[in-house]
């Protein structure tokens, strides 16, 4: 029962996550977001008052209350997508059903939808499973700012068999008061410590 309500759980995230970004893509056709390069390779991405400072290779789609930064490879740039490297910020519109409908506060998993098991976001054909939190605490996030920090183990496993293909971490930064939420399920060694940079304003 307990494997079986862990799949029900976390399996919402495609419904709202993937068919909204899909639209938003095709009606407004996303791009590298605007940012401001500088002479160190740099480019400055800005979301909700936060200025993060990443590497000018990465591309930025920005979808207003959704933003993918994809680090590397991207075949299809929506959140979660299989295949898609990168790391998602959210707003206050989709906090405000980012658990499992109800509004998210960083004591569940962040699963922003109700439906169809979400798919792993590192092959196709599998479903992922989201289980305890490994770590929690505060993060710095910039100066005066501290984030709500957990850790979640996570596993990709066949919807048929319930056979295991992977395992991961989702890293979620939350900041209530700033209404942002930072999700990476890549463990992207760079993103703690331009998190931890930011600037606001």
């Amino acid at each position: 029962m307990r494997k079986r309500s862990s799949v029900l759980a976390v399996s919402a995230m495609a419904a709202l996550l993937t068919a909204p970004t899909a639209a938003l893509a095709a009606a407004n056709s996303p791009a590298a977001a605007p940012a401001v390069a500088s002479a160190s390779g740099t480019k400055t991405l800005s979301f909700r008052g936060m200025n993060l400072k990443i590497p000018t290779t990465w591309k930025v789609y920005d979808y207003t209350d959704r933003v993918l930064v994809a680090t590397g490879s991207c075949k299809v740039p929506e959140p979660f997508a299989p295949n898609c490297r990168g790391f998602w910020l959210y707003g206050p519109k989709v906090i405000a059903y980012g658990a499992e409908g109800s509004r998210y506060t960083g004591a569940k998993p962040f699963v922003p939808a109700s439906g169809a098991p979400a798919g792993c976001p590192f092959e196709y054909g599998s479903i992922q499973v989201i289980g305890k939190a490994t770590s929690t605490g505060l993060r710095q996030v910039g100066r005066g700012h501290k984030a709500r920090y957990t850790a979640w183990a996570g596993r990709c496993v066949k919807q048929q068999s319930g056979r295991q293909t992977k395992s991961f971490i989702q890293r979620e930064w939350f900041l209530p008061e700033s209404k942002i939420v930072v999700v990476d399920v890549w463990g992207d060694q760079k993103l703690p410590g331009l998190l931890r940079n930011a600037t606001w304003g």
